[in-house]
């Protein structure tokens, strides 16, 4: 591999893994995150602003970007019916300002 190549690989690796493009999967079992949507703030892991643009989208900071195609997307979720089940308790935001994690020990899931 030349130096070419290995900067081109590094900078793929490093754009993919701290993006939040994210597709939701309609089946459990084809999720990297199984995802709980909590009614107050102060009981999610992290709380997560919809971004309108994917270009906004960037860093593990809540700021999301659904897309369209699975292929697209960084990480796919599921959103389960139960708390018990979820690897990560979101809590959907109004303002870009309030994105961001509550438990810090979460975060690896989103990497």
């Amino acid at each position: 591999m030349n130096r070419a190549q290995v900067i081109l690989l590094f900078l793929f690796f490093t754009s993919s893994v701290f993006s939040q493009k994210i597709f939701s999967v309609d089946y459990e079992s084809r999720a990297d995150v199984k995802v709980f949507v909590v009614d107050y703030e102060s009981r999610a892991d992290l709380l997560v602003f919809k971004e309108d643009y994917e270009s906004r989208a960037k860093g593990n900071q809540g700021r999301w970007f659904f897309v369209e195609y699975a292929s697209r997307a960084d990480k796919k979720i599921f959103f389960v019916d139960y708390e018990s089940r979820a690897d990560l308790k979101i809590f959907f935001v109004d303002y870009q300002s309030r994105a961001g994690w509550r438990n810090k020990e979460k975060k690896h899931l989103l990497y």
